[in-house]
């Protein structure tokens, strides 16, 4: 059963810094293990902050991490507080730019134990970090003007197309889209989605998860096309953290056999998965 009841603190990138400082103390042999003893050398999971696993994301990317009511939630959320539940710690979470989430190093300088931020797993970034078992399938999406006549990224010839930085949508646009076609970097999902609402942008291309919920609250706009791309969701940790690692995928296991993961799936999506 999901557990909404465990505390979510969010911290800006800075204050995720001097966590780092208080608990690790500058050196991998001072992060501390699940049971407060020191993790390196006790082998037990490490964390850089005794009772707590703290999770790296960029916000807003409703429906998987976004804020409400004060309160950071979302369906990464929900998944990680398993994760942090099966640990017998509390989930922090970190907002923090994108690039430094997926090129690892956010990870690598123990600013956090945990990636989730719907991140695409991919060869490039898996040279930066280690990603768990794929949670949750995506592809890329279209959206427009509700009024918009563009179906396909040719049709945006001539025009602007809005991409985030850094992001999987941002690279399928570079390799796909018309020459002609200017992309508009944008270093959030909140900005792009704006940019086509205001007619900044003639189209924005984002994960079609974000896009489709979006487009199911705000009437001016929708997504016009998708592209099946076959991607797939994961969670980072840092490089060679191979406990933490096994214990993310034995809760990814755990929560999809007694059905955790379909409950949680249905709360931010409002299916179970496969009944679309």
């Amino acid at each position: 059963m999901i557990q909404h009841t465990r505390r979510r603190l969010v911290l800006t990138a800075t204050a995720g810094v001097t966590a780092l400082t208080l608990a690790s103390c500058g050196s991998d042999g001072d992060v501390a293990g699940t049971d407060g003893t020191d993790g390196a050398q006790s082998g037990e999971i490490e964390l850089i902050s005794e009772g707590k696993l703290t999770t790296c994301t960029h916000l807003p990317y409703k429906p998987f991490q976004f804020t409400e009511g004060g309160e950071i939630v979302g369906f990464d959320v929900d998944i990680v507080d398993e994760i942090a539940a099966d640990l017998g710690v509390e989930q922090e979470i970190i907002d923090t730019p994108f690039e430094g989430i997926q090129s690892g190093e956010d990870l690598n300088t123990l600013k956090c134990d945990i990636a989730a931020a719907g991140m695409t797993i991919t060869d490039v970034r898996e040279e930066n970090l280690d990603f768990s078992d794929p949670y949750f399938d995506a592809t890329q999406a279209l959206l427009v003007p509700a009024d918009s006549d563009v179906t396909s990224l040719e049709d945006l010839s001539g025009g602007k197309l809005a991409v985030q930085l850094a992001t999987t949508g941002e690279i399928y646009a570079q390799e796909n889209a018309p020459d002609d076609v200017e992309l508009v970097q944008f270093e959030d999902l909140a900005l792009l989605q704006t940019a086509v609402q205001t007619g900044q942008v003639d189209a924005a291309i984002n994960d079609n998860g974000v896009l489709l919920d979006f487009a199911a609250e705000n009437d001016d706009v929708k997504v016009a096309a998708e592209f099946d791309t076959g991607e797939q969701y994961g969670l980072g940790v840092r490089t060679g953290n191979e406990a933490l690692l096994e214990q993310v995928n034995a809760t990814l296991e755990r929560i999809r056999e007694d059905g955790t993961y379909d409950e949680i799936y249905e709360r931010w999506f409002g299916e179970a998965p496969g009944q679309s």
